[in-house]
């Protein structure tokens, strides 16, 4: 048997990578307050992207980021859930303004501040409820390296074709954890075009087209450009509850599912006969896959979900399930967030639960579970 070429490998973590992606997808902008587990992405973004402002507090972040994306810039900032929590409000007028940019969220134990140094996935209901009126905000959800490395990109091109904040989701293991690994098989990362308004025609900030304004920067001189967080018109005056400010406010969530498809984001491992389905994200994906390995093997057929796009969240997930006998959905919180997610508060019958508080779910956890 031949030896693995190992001469290609290095020791690195997700916070490299992920730092990596996002200025070779056209990121140019890190603005951030440190906090454990993100730091590393703090620490990196000011070795790899052209500007990068350590801000005074998370609320300043968002603001600045707003700023910076308004002049043109792609901003990224990467925080936890007590830097998240003061976001929320900057993020809303960021998603009223239809402002492009990535919030890197990395899980760790809560509530409140928790346990710095204690990975989670206890923030995506979180993430479903954040927006005022319930308004959907993109969510994508890392699970290995190559995901950190592919939806980083994904996250910047789907921010600037939907002129939208969008929310990376990870956890401190993935970020932090240094393992060896071989930087060669990830694929090529292209600059996210970005376009801009070019017409003669005076510039309406939020006319749509194809559900989405076309965007021009507060820096040049040749167009007025007006924006705000208030309900407003496509002219970016203030309407209060006007039927043209009523539609753009509706606009805003219709596009984020009009284009659902296009970012739509998943792994499906199937076997021959299988009707076991364990369903996965995260961190936890990786239990999940030794799970399936191990009963496979042991001649339980069992197949295995990884999804990556948590919201909105697409419909196709309940199709998937619903072929399946039994459902394990594995997650390293005590209130199955994604099941609720999923199915709401009512569970299906053939769903089964996984979870786990303060430490990493075990493939042997999992598999338990399936044999019960």
């Amino acid at each position: 048997m031949n030896k693995p070429d190992t001469s290609k490998r290095q020791i690195v973590d997700g916070s490299r990578i992920m730092i990596e992606a996002l200025a070779r997808a056209g990121a140019d902008a890190f603005i951030g307050y440190p906090i454990t587990p993100a730091n590393l992405l703090y620490s990196y973004s000011a070795q790899r992207i052209p500007i990068m402002l350590p801000a005074p507090d998370e609320i300043t972040t968002l603001q600045w980021m707003s700023g910076l994306a308004l002049a043109g810039h792609f901003p990224v900032t990467a925080t936890s859930f007590p830097g998240f929590a003061l976001m929320i409000e900057s993020i809303n007028m960021a998603y009223m303004m239809e402002l492009p940019m990535v919030i890197i969220l990395v899980q760790r134990l809560g509530p409140a501040t928790g346990t710095a140094t204690c990975g989670a996935q206890g923030d995506l209901l979180l993430l479903k409820g954040m927006m005022s009126g319930g308004h959907p905000t993109p969510v994508l959800c890392t699970s290995s390296f190559e995901d950190i490395w592919t939806l980083s990109a994904k996250a910047v091109e789907v921010a600037v074709k939907l002129r939208t904040p969008v929310i990376l989701l990870t956890s401190k293991e993935e970020v932090m954890t240094q393992k060896s690994f071989d930087l060669s098989t990830l694929p090529e990362i292209k600059p996210v075009e970005r376009k801009f308004y070019s017409s003669e025609e005076p510039y309406k900030p939020y006319k749509p087209v194809n559900y989405v304004p076309e965007f021009l920067s507060v820096e040049q001189n040749k167009h007025q450009v007006r924006i705000t967080a208030s309900t407003h018109n496509q002219a970016g005056i203030l309407m209060n509850t006007d039927e043209e400010a009523l539609a753009n406010t509706r606009r805003l969530e219709e596009k984020v599912r009009h284009f659902l498809p296009e970012y739509t984001i998943f792994e499906h491992y199937q076997n021959q006969g299988a009707s076991n389905l364990i369903v996965a994200f995260g961190v936890t994906a990786g239990a999940a896959k030794d799970a399936v390995t191990q009963l496979n093997k042991a001649g339980v057929p069992t197949d295995l979900l990884i999804p990556k796009t948590m919201i909105p969240t697409p419909e196709g997930y309940l199709s998937i399930m619903g072929q399946y006998e039994k459902v394990v959905i594995a997650e390293e919180n005590m209130n199955n967030q994604f099941g609720e997610l999923i199915f709401g508060l009512k569970k299906a019958p053939n769903q089964r639960f996984v979870g786990g508080l303060g430490k990493m779910i075990t493939p042997q956890q999992i598999i338990k579970e399936v044999q019960s």
